[in-house]
């Protein structure tokens, strides 16, 4: 179909590992015949000729497609927030590295997070994916001094061993003791942020002990203050450039000429951690003028919410925060507070004209159908539309009832496999998905979802809004009827194929229940298949991503 743009990434160059091995680089290939592979940036979907079943989890990483001007030190930053990193391989004439990880699981952990957030370097994507290898070996190779001395910078800053600041980490690289200040800028602001993400993202990487937040030329910043300048380097080497959600805001970080911060009143603007006895203030936060100085005139960011902030009449409360889901180094898919699902998201330069349709590729052919599409995207939005394309069943248009419900679905729903494949979510250039006009065929491949009685979010200030999370291996049940028991819920999940490994009703309303399956896409998979199941006594099964474990 004309203007339908497809983003399926061919990956996995021929790695030349034999080559390698035999110049005595790494030793031998994992025996770990018997574990799950997993590799990252869909490189299961497609292979080239010659290379073999995607390698088992090993704590070396192969990075891939690195951009010729790219440091040392800049490969290392990818590896930090997930733990220590032991060694480097740099091969800048293949435009690849290997990477080695101090253990398997900080390997892993990496592997599954850059999976559905693809890694960049300088701007361009890059791919990492288990090596064949259990570690590097670099001794007595040539020309690889700067790797070694960069990777013994970033030790002696873990270690808080600042004997090695002076060591060259790469060239223009800033190093740590210039300031425990750091500036953020968020660029691409779609949702708000707000400083406890701030806190919550920032933390992972050393003690944070004041924030200020504030608008400046229709942008939101932050001053962050950390307790050593060491956290600040690490922390603006891990995530500057990086996204908060998918696609959108952006971190911008820059050191400060500020050394200190000093905040007057502790609130959702401004706060200082070392003092719980600063007094709120009315909401405004009071800007050192030292601040303020460092930014140009006197007052330029007295106003928080002035330009294309946001302020109070977005309506955000402060109980429903945004939480971070877990993801290493502090990002990744984000809970968002029901204003923001619900369509009332009314943020500068975005307006009616903001795209909610989304273009879904790398669907299983055989298994995908316009139901479980509606079912699945369903969990973060009301589905319209949905449109198979007829040549290419792979692929499919999405249409949600508004652009921040599209953009709720591709930040939860990008990556996540299903039916043995990993979904590629993207925003399409279609405005609308088009019925088949008459007598046109179509086989049943798209379908018109607005006045379905399914959908979660018709009613407004549902409780739906407020209990929206990322797929996990954890369901919740709810509108149960008495007489089900909890042996008839394990036989019914169990029956359609799937393996369960916990059950627990709610100890206050037996009509709600937890059910924990084998892994998270089997959990996907019969959310598809059991949400709606009829239990009988004119109750239907309500299923849903459970923010809690059993």
């Amino acid at each position: 179909m004309d203007g339908i743009v497809t983003d399926l990434i061919a990956v996995g160059l021929k790695r030349g590992s034999d080559e390698l091995l035999s110049a005595g680089i790494v030793n031998g290939p994992s025996t770990m015949s018997n574990s799950t592979p997993a590799t990252a940036n869909g490189n299961d979907t497609k292979k080239f000729k010659g290379e073999g079943s995607p390698n088992p989890p090993s704590r070396v990483l192969h990075i891939r497609k690195i951009p010729n001007e790219v440091s040392e030190a800049e490969v290392l930053s990818l590896g930090l927030p997930f733990g220590k990193v032991t060694n480097l391989l740099m091969l800048k004439g293949k435009n690849q590295a290997f990477l080695e990880m101090a253990s398997e699981e900080a390997a892993v952990t990496m592997v599954n997070y850059y999976t559905t957030v693809t890694p960049h370097l300088r701007n361009q994507p890059i791919y990492i994916q288990y090596s064949n290898h259990r570690e590097l070996k670099t001794d007595n190779l040539p020309n690889q001094g700067r790797a070694q001395a960069a990777l013994q910078a970033v030790n002696a800053m873990h270690t808080g061993n600042m004997s090695m600041a002076g060591s060259t980490v790469s060239e223009g690289a800033q190093l740590a003791g210039q300031s425990s200040v750091l500036r953020i800028i968020v660029e691409n602001l779609f949702y708000p942020v707000t400083l406890e993400v701030l806190h919550q993202i920032f933390t992972k990487y050393g003690t944070v002990l004041k924030i200020i937040t504030f608008t400046k030329n229709n942008q939101f910043q932050a001053l962050l203050q950390y307790a050593e300048p060491m956290h600040a380097h690490h922390a603006k080497l891990a995530l500057d450039g990086q996204n908060i959600y998918n696609a959108c805001c952006t971190l911008r970080i820059e050191f400060s000429k500020l050394t200190s911060l000093n905040v007057k009143y502790n609130n959702d603007k401004s706060r200082d951690f070392t003092r719980l006895d600063l007094p709120s203030g009315d909401g405004q936060p009071t800007v050192d003028p030292s601040v303020a100085a460092a930014f140009g005139a006197p007052g330029i960011i007295s106003n928080p919410y002035g330009g294309g902030g946001f302020g109070p009449a977005l309506g955000f409360p402060q109980t429903a925060g945004l939480s971070v889901q877990g993801i290493p180094g502090g990002l990744g898919h984000l809970g968002l507070p029901h204003g923001a699902v619900g369509g009332r998201l009314a943020m500068h330069g975005i307006g009616p004209a903001a795209n909610s349709v989304l273009l879904v590729s790398n669907l299983n052919p055989e298994k995908v159908s316009p139901h479980w599409l509606f079912i699945l995207f369903g969990v973060y939005g009301d589905v319209h539309r949905v449109k198979i394309l007829f040549n290419k069943k792979e692929n499919a248009l999405i249409q949600m009832a508004d652009a921040n419900q599209a953009q709720l679905a591709m930040s939860h729903l990008n990556g996540q496999k299903v039916y043995g494949r990993v979904l590629r979510v993207t925003l399409s250039k279609h405005q609308m998905v088009q019925l088949p006009r008459e007598g046109q065929e179509d086989q049943g491949l798209t379908k018109d979802y607005s006045s379905s009685p399914l959908h979660r979010f018709k009613k407004p200030g549902s409780k739906n809004f407020q209990n929206i999370f990322p797929p996990s291996s954890t369901l919740h049940l709810s509108n149960i009827p008495p007489s089900i028991t909890e042996d008839d819920l394990k036989n019914l999940f169990e029956s359609a194929g799937y393996s369960v490994k916990g059950f627990k009703f709610f100890l206050k309303d037996r009509k709600m229940a937890l059910i924990q399956l084998d892994s998270l896409e089997e959990a996907i998979q019969a959310l598809i298949d059991l949400h709606n199941h009829d239990l009988g006594e004119n109750h239907h099964l309500r299923v849903s991503f459970s923010k809690s474990t059993i």
